[in-house]
């Protein structure tokens, strides 16, 4: 399948609906603290994005119950709001998408609950960094393959190693499009589709201590690693446009 080529109307609506997603963040980021359960957190960012006019892309996606990923600690991604309140000393992903006259917006971010360790503020900083990396190399004519290997270097620097069997996509008309991009390379970095002025696609390195095996847990959604230690997650939703990326998913 093509990759799709967007005009500079549809890279605008979808820099809006990105934005969306990115003040969303942004919001919560600024409110949440101990005490707060993952379904309080996850209705006051239902309710901020729609007050933004954008309706939640990831509730009812392929099931999914609720408009935020909110996943605690060791899980790296697609956690599932409960009751549990977070506690001073968490961490916490929060990964949510959005729909906007038909296009879709899409970021996550790991955030600290109060104080937390050296050592997971370093597991946050690797898939954070590991992203920007990433977003600072694209150029048109590379290969998504080298974009791949550049996000495993990055992460694997830094003595961590990437989630398997998940990864960064395309995004457009709908919430996943090709094409898949891995947080590490499988193949040579010189084989398969080339990145074009016009691409729009989220990057989002998922980041495990020990072993990048992912294990889901018995809700169906919530992901961890098989060494279950904590994890860390980071995504924005980049255009190429005049020969660079420029992020969609900023506040």
């Amino acid at each position: 399948m093509a990759i799709p080529l967007r005009k500079p109307r549809e890279i605008e609506t979808l820099r809006r609906a990105g934005a969306i997603v990115g003040q969303t963040l942004a919001y919560l980021e600024s409110i949440v603290e101990p005490g707060m359960s993952l379904k309080e957190i996850d209705a006051l960012g239902e309710e901020f994005l729609r007050k933004q006019g954008a309706e939640p892309s990831f509730k009812g996606l392929y099931g999914f119950p609720a408009a935020v990923c909110t996943s605690v600690n060791e899980v790296v991604i697609h956690g599932i709001p409960t009751d549990y309140k977070v506690q001073e000393g968490d961490i916490l992903g929060l990964d949510i998408g959005t729909k906007l006259e038909g296009y879709y917006g899409d970021a996550a971010i790991t955030m600290p609950v109060g104080k937390i360790s050296e050592e997971d503020q370093r597991l946050i900083d690797c898939s954070r960094e590991a992203l920007y990396e990433a977003i600072d190399a694209i150029r048109p004519g590379m290969r998504f393959k080298e974009l791949s290997a550049i996000l495993e270097e990055s992460i694997t620097s830094r003595g961590y190693v990437p989630l398997r069997n998940y990864c960064g996509h395309g995004i457009g008309t709908t919430p996943h499009d090709e094409p898949n991009i891995l947080n590490y390379l499988e193949g040579k970095p010189k084989q398969g589709p080339k990145i074009k002025n016009g691409m729009v696609f989220c990057l989002e390195p998922m980041v495990c201590q020990q072993s990048g095996e992912p294990v889901v847990l018995e809700d169906g959604w919530s992901v961890v690693s098989e060494d279950g230690l904590r994890g860390s997650h980071y995504e924005h939703q980049v255009a190429v446009v005049d020969g660079k990326a420029v992020i969609l998913t900023l506040p």
